[in-house]
């Protein structure tokens, strides 16, 4: 346990600051901070949401004592310095994924409903990264009240670009040198200290037929999630085709549309979620909905979607450290040359490489035809567990929070991997339950608790001011 007088100060902290950081976090969910890359500009090279979103991060930081810097709108950070200039580095992230359907409240704002603040970005990872910022603002009050510097400069680091590729990174590393240790608050408590590989790919198929069947196709909002809605237009009527409970049958003249509602989630986490392009999928094979050549694409994406595991195209996979593989269908369309493009998003553990995910996928594909192009590659990240700072982020954690919990990995990807060395480390406390209603990263109706956010933003002064004591 810390220190009670300790506890008591960062108890008063937080009472006193916390209706101030909820706004904060509620001036960021504001921001529609979603990519788009057809609106690109100079001082916005992933479009103009990100680079607001930036430009209010670094305002806040400016606000909350630290030096603020906007690096061409690709990322930004903002120091405080300590009586040396080797930096622990803290990164978030201000962009986030399209706000896709199912929310019942709205996505770009803050909505406070039984003690949780719900809106897109609350989780993942607007509301985390305000408050480590408080968090360091902590640090920085003590430091000015008895007048002894940090050991070590604080570097908060502002990332645009973390939902579609992480490109804000490697602009960031091409200009800066890494600080000793990074830690990113994007991830579950305690700390983890890996992450599965990353593997998105594009499949295209051949263009359709002119008798097709399908005259469109849509679905999903981003490669990394599960998507809870699609649909599919045909060039057929309705007769004969009987709704389900997660699809609708709609006649439009000649024409019948298919709209699916699935369970939408985190690309990471499958389980428990149902893939609305799967659900189409099914239902246009069980009925006979396509041509010969559009079924042997469609009989293809089944056997993606079919298992979040990859056995069904022979690519599961599982180790010691990451457990199994994860393998979802995320966007599907239908091109200007009348060609079905299914992504994937692929999280896979060290027993496989992404040159036997190529050769497997990519060449099951090209066997009937279609095109195969990896589009992102992450390999796995893993650093030792028993190394000084990941013990220090544990025991921080255990300390702040009375319990004894263990370091893990993940199959999500922060940006801790894109360092020299780094973790993610909260706010998420998995083992909490909430409200049915409310939604988690990715999904509708986004939400966090505030007594979590409470507790982890103890967790992370706590922790903050023990890393300060290493020899780093």
């Amino acid at each position: 346990m810390i220190d009670e007088a300790f506890s008591t100060e960062i108890d008063g902290f937080i009472e006193r600051n916390w209706e101030q950081l909820v706004a904060d976090i509620a001036e960021l969910v504001r921001i529609p901070s979603i990519e788009e890359p057809d609106k690109a500009a100079p001082g916005a090279p992933y479009g103009p949401g990100p680079a607001l979103a930036l430009e209010a991060a670094l305002a806040l930081a400016r606000r909350l004592g630290l030096d603020p810097h906007n690096c061409d709108g690709h990322i930004g950070y903002a120091d405080y310095p300590g009586a040396r200039k080797t930096q622990l580095g803290i990164i978030g992230h201000v962009d986030v994924v399209p706000a896709g359907i199912g929310w019942d409240f709205e996505p770009f704002d803050v909505t406070r409903k039984d003690g949780y603040l719900v809106g897109r970005g609350c989780l993942d990872d607007k509301g985390p990264s305000v408050l480590a910022l408080y968090a360091v603002r902590f640090l920085i009050e003590r430091s000015q009240r008895t007048g002894e510097p940090l050991p070590y400069t604080v570097r908060f680091i502002f990332g645009a670009n973390e939902e579609s590729g992480m490109s804000d990174v490697g602009y960031y590393r091409s200009h800066f040198p890494d600080p000793v240790f990074v830690i990113t608050p994007d991830a579950d408590f305690p700390v983890c200290y890996g992450e599965k590989g990353g593997y998105d790919a594009r499949i295209t198929s051949k263009p359709l037929p002119k008798d097709a069947v399908i005259c469109d196709f849509k679905g999903g909002t981003a490669t990394n999630a599960v998507p809870g809605q699609a649909t599919v237009l045909l060039q057929v009527g309705a007769e004969g085709l009987e709704p389900t409970d997660r699809i609708t049958v709609i006649e439009e003249g000649e024409r019948t549309r298919l709209t699916a509602t699935g369970i939408g989630g985190h690309a990471s986490l499958p389980e428990g979620t149902v893939n609305a392009i799967g659900l189409l999928v099914d239902y246009l094979l069980e009925h006979g909905l396509c041509t010969a050549e559009e079924r042997s694409f469609l009989e293809f994406q089944q056997r993606l979607l079919s298992a979040h595991d990859g056995r069904s195209v022979g690519v599961q996979a599982s180790d010691e450290a990451f457990g199994p593989l994860t393998l979802i269908g995320g966007t599907v369309a239908l091109d200007k040359d009348r060609r079905i493009i299914q992504t994937i998003d692929i999280r896979y553990p060290t027993s496989i490489t992404e040159g036997q995910i190529t050769d497997i996928i990519g060449g099951a594909a090209r066997a009937i035809g279609a095109e195969f192009e990896n589009t992102l590659l992450m390999p796995p990240f893993l650093i030792d567990p028993d190394s000084q700072v990941i013990q220090a982020l544990r025991e921080g954690y255990n300390e702040a929070a009375g319990e004894e919990r263990e370091p893990f990995t993940i199959g999500g990807g922060t940006y801790a991997r894109e360092f020299t060395a780094g973790a993610s480390f909260g706010p998420n406390m998995p083992w909490l339950e909430h409200p049915s209603w409310a939604g988690a990263e990715h999904s509708a109706n986004e939400a966090a608790s505030e007594e979590m956010f409470k507790q982890a933003l103890k967790i992370y002064i706590a922790t903050f001011d023990k890393l300060m004591s290493l020899d780093l």
